[in-house]
């Protein structure tokens, strides 16, 4: 009896070991494939935003990364290029002309963002993008973008804002980073069942 006790101990001792490394590790898991800056034709800066996103974009244009901004997410329903929304008042408040900047109204998902921008890149002739978004969002970007520049001469690179919020080793320990990783997770696996 004391052995059968001791064996079960251990096994539950082990996988509560294995279980909180693999918990801890969540953070890490959504947000890699996360890239430096390289120079690109277009920097594509993802909707779902409130400010981050745009002022990284406008940082990477301004550093000479890519001389084109894409803003996507814009509800085509509010949008009048008459009177640019808040992101693109940003993005020419933080020094980039109002001409290099493309807004894509059209996009609702992600999946749509991806596809979309790969159209817009042909059009354009832009080869090579700079993706921007947050850091939890990293791993369903990457199969996503990934899925839909397949078959396509175009290429992406993903990079990370960098939110006060965010620590991928304790990411449970805030309740923004919480939240946007309990949420990326189903979305993985939703964009997995769905679209893949």
């Amino acid at each position: 009896m004391k052995a059968f006790l001791k064996k079960a101990f251990l096994l539950l001792l082990t996988s509560s070991v294995i279980g909180g490394i693999v918990f801890a590790g969540l953070g890490f898991l959504v947000s890699s494939y996360e890239s430096k800056p390289e120079k690109a034709d277009v920097i594509i800066v993802l909707g779902g935003d409130d400010g981050p996103r745009v002022d990284k974009g406008g940082r990477l244009f301004n550093a000479g990364f890519a001389p084109n901004v894409v803003l996507t997410g814009i509800d085509s329903r509010y949008y009048r290029p008459s009177r640019p929304n808040w992101r693109e008042r940003r993005l020419t408040e933080a020094g980039v002309p109002k001409k290099a900047i493309n807004v894509d109204t059209s996009s609702e998902t992600t999946w749509e963002e991806a596809l979309n921008s790969v159209a817009m890149m042909k059009e354009k002739g832009w080869n090579s993008a700079i993706v921007v978004s947050d850091p939890p969002h990293m791993l369903r970007l990457h199969s996503t973008w990934k899925r839909a520049f397949k078959g396509s001469s175009k290429s992406f690179i993903l990079v990370a804002t960098s939110p006060e919020w965010w620590e991928p080793l304790f990411w449970w320990q805030n309740e923004t980073s919480y939240r946007f990783v309990i949420s990326e997770i189903k979305k993985n696996v939703y964009y997995r069942v769905v679209y893949f």
